[in-house]
């Protein structure tokens, strides 16, 4: 079985990874895969609109008006066929990002809270008596951990907050590195 230290901390490390919008996009692309029809029926009418524009803008509306108007009526109507698929697809890829955001925070935040919850009396490890002044042991053991121990809140508050950090840093590091290497390449 798994530490509890090392769950929160792995679950501290997998909230602060995930990007939301690289989740969205992942599921957005799954559900167009799964569901083609929609998408290539969208694809299909977008095509006969720029037919239709390309053909309407190679027709005289003085010299061939009749045929002109039947062009720019069918237009019209594919127009309105792709502006009401549009707002389909668009409403199913709301509905999914809305599910997805709260799949996504059940998974993450919730379990951390759950967790928080669950074992908000028992000590993450303790410290050395001594160590620390009293009114930090207490702090460190905020809310109801026993004094002298670290409470999971602390521990998840400062596995955040070392997880921030280090992510911080480690893009700093490779921005630096894309940079300075942009940079020797137009020198050289």
């Amino acid at each position: 079985m798994i530490s509890l230290l090392l769950l929160v901390l792995l679950l501290t490390i997998l909230t602060q990874l995930i990007s939301t919008s690289m989740v969205n996009s992942l599921l957005w692309a799954i559900y167009v895969y799964i569901y083609k029809p929609p998408v290539a029926q969208q694809k299909a009418v977008r095509a006969e609109v720029l037919r239709l524009k390309k053909e309407l803008a190679g027709t005289s509306s003085q010299d061939e008006f009749a045929r002109w108007a039947k062009v720019r009526r069918s237009l019209d109507r594919k127009v309105a066929e792709l502006e009401k698929l549009n707002t389909t697809l668009t409403t199913q890829r709301s509905a999914l990002t809305t599910h997805s955001r709260s799949l996504r925070w059940l998974l993450t935040t919730g379990l951390k809270m759950f967790l928080q919850f669950w074992y908000s009396k028992q000590p993450m490890f303790w410290i050395p008596v001594g160590w620390v002044p009293r009114p930090v042991e207490w702090g460190l053991a905020f809310p109801r951990a026993p004094t002298g121990s670290v409470s999971i809140h602390v521990w998840a508050f400062a596995c955040g907050q070392v997880v921030m950090m280090v992510l911080g840093l480690g893009t700093a590091v490779l921005v630096r590195r894309r940079v300075m290497g942009k940079g020797e390449k137009k020198v050289a």
